[in-house]
């Protein structure tokens, strides 16, 4: 009896042995989700008042909705994909920092086995409509950004505005902003609260961007609803929901406002003819700095966004402007996580001294300011930019931002503006921070816009490789004259409206050359995270 029982026990202890060892498995996934390293989502709820961090719970319930929304428009059945991986957290991880199986910062190709392509147009449009399709729908809400286009019964493609796509979810959210707006002591945060609920009911959501325009005092902010339209690939119509809750940094807000007023003389100096800038820039007095404390549905798939210019409607911006919001504590974790140690290995040592969290903010600031610059409305009247370069837009326009965000800083310290100012600091920051973009691939525009700035900059002597160490040196005079001759391109493409060049230009000048991709490989093989995800949540907060 006694070996009978050592025997079972033997068989006991070898079969949890077989087990740990099972568990204990590496995920052929954990390579991919430590691309992300992992940043808590903090900030000092002192200086918010009792109702505002009462508000904090309901916002951040509404942003989980749209989360939720975000996969359909993404992907589609959020649960049947996760079910398959239950057992594997590495898998679970990156599904949830992908928002499906493809991969957004290796041009979306697909993770998991037995995956195809992703359509182009996510799961805005059916996956086998055709074009000649969309061209023969006779609906003028088939552009309309706040729309998805499904078959009927018959297979008959038809149009559904969102709160018609996806009733329980707008419902819900919509009851929940009410509550919050009824907390809210702001009066510009409640008006905006209120008309965003409203607006999620029936997608006319331009009272609710001018109402979020006239907020000037409010410490909370919430930017809420389908906003912008980089996940449609296919023409560049469908907007994408998202949900970020803002604290405003008031101390280093009061250094951003008074640059405001020089953005009409920026837009009258632009390097292009007259009739190129002959529309007004406004002299918006909201640019702000803020700590972001939740992030959820688009602007939380891949890499992380750090800066917000909105509303994107030109009617808005003809009107009020926009607003440009400096999200500094993800900004500062990108810095010290991926510009600094990247421009360790890259940038010449004699250049090092530059790189600067100063100048990366100022790039970044300047980037979205310069969204607000240019032209909105091809040259011919006839439709807005947007619209004209359809899925080449917003490679175009972030391209415009980034190399127009320069040139704003270089004419702000000609000017004296800037006082003390040491441009290459802002310039070899830029290219620091261009290795860092390009890794997004080329399915993320801004990723995109940086491999055109690379090419351009290196065919003009503005950056100069050294073979022989691999570091990169920048020419101060040349990149100069660059940022005003690239400027003058993107800008004229978008005045006219030219989808043939825009094309162009992104086919020749949009990809990863091999120079640049050995760069790319010394950069993953020195294990620099490619972006973030966020710890966050009530518990984070501490409330």
């Amino acid at each position: 009896m006694r070996k009978l029982f050592l025997l079972l026990s033997l068989g006991v202890f070898l079969f949890s042995c077989k087990e740990a060892k099972k568990e204990t498995k590496p995920s052929p996934y954990q390579a991919l989700a430590d691309q992300y390293a992992e940043f808590p989502l903090t900030t000092d709820l002192s200086q918010l008042t009792d109702n505002e961090k009462k508000m904090i719970p309901i916002l951040i319930e509404v942003a989980d909705i749209m989360e939720n929304i975000f996969w359909q428009n993404a992907y589609g059945d959020k649960s049947a994909l996760m079910a398959q991986f239950a057992q594997d957290s590495a898998a679970l991880k990156y599904l949830s920092i992908n928002y499906g199986p493809w991969d957004r910062l290796n041009d979306n190709k697909p993770f998991i086995d037995g995956v195809g392509a992703k359509p182009l147009g996510a799961n805005f449009y059916p996956a086998d409509m055709t074009k000649e399709e969309f061209d023969a729908l006779d609906d003028p809400r088939k552009t309309d950004w706040y729309s998805v286009i499904r078959r009927d019964a018959v297979g008959k493609l038809i149009v559904l505005s969102f709160h018609e796509a996806y009733p329980e979810e707008v419902a819900k959210a919509s009851k929940l902003l009410e509550e919050a707006a009824a907390l809210a002591e702001d009066p510009g945060l409640k008006n905006y609260l209120a008309l965003r609920a409203k607006a999620l009911l029936d997608d006319d959501y331009l009272a609710s961007d001018l109402a979020w325009m006239d907020m000037q005092n409010n410490t909370l902010d919430f930017v809420v609803g389908p906003i912008e339209t980089y996940e449609d690939q296919l023409y560049g119509y469908k907007a994408s929901h998202s949900g970020q809750i803002l604290v405003k940094d008031k101390e280093w807000s009061k250094r951003l406002s008074e640059y405001a007023q020089y953005l009409p003389k920026l837009q009258e100096n632009l390097p292009v003819p007259a009739k190129y800038k002959k529309e007004k820039a406004n002299a918006n007095p909201d640019m702000n700095a803020y700590d972001v404390i939740y992030y959820a549905g688009d602007c939380n798939a891949g890499s992380k966004n750090i800066a917000i210019n909105l509303p994107n409607d030109p009617r808005v911006h003809a009107a009020k402007g926009s607003r440009k919001l400096q999200l500094k504590n993800s900004m500062q974790a990108k810095f010290e996580k991926m510009v600094v140690p990247i421009s360790k290995l890259l940038i010449t040592p004699d250049q090092q001294k530059h790189i600067s969290f100063d100048a990366f903010f100022e790039n970044v600031m300047f980037h979205e300011v310069a969204h607000g610059l240019g032209i909105k409305y091809t040259l011919n009247g006839k439709q807005d930019v947007r619209s004209a370069l359809q899925n080449y837009y917003t490679s175009i326009e972030e391209g415009k931002a980034d190399i127009l965000g320069l040139f704003c800083v270089t004419k702000l310290a000609e000017w004296g503006v800037l006082e003390n100012k040491d441009l290459m600091d802002n310039y070899v920051t830029f290219i620091a921070g261009i290795f860092r973009s390009v890794r997004f691939g080329a399915a993320s525009a801004h990723g995109k816009a940086n491999m055109m700035q690379f090419a351009h900059f290196m065919e003009s002597g503005a950056i100069s490789k050294d073979e022989t160490t691999g570091y990169y040196t920048v020419d101060f005079e040349k990149m100069k004259k660059d940022i005003e001759v690239i400027a003058g391109e993107y800008i004229t493409i978008e005045g006219d409206g030219d989808i043939q060049k825009a094309t162009k230009l992104v086919a020749e000048k949009g990809i990863v050359p091999p120079t640049l991709q050995k760069d790319l490989d010394r950069i993953a093989g020195a294990n620099i995270p490619k972006d973030i995800f966020f710890k966050q949540g009530t518990k984070v907060l501490g409330l």
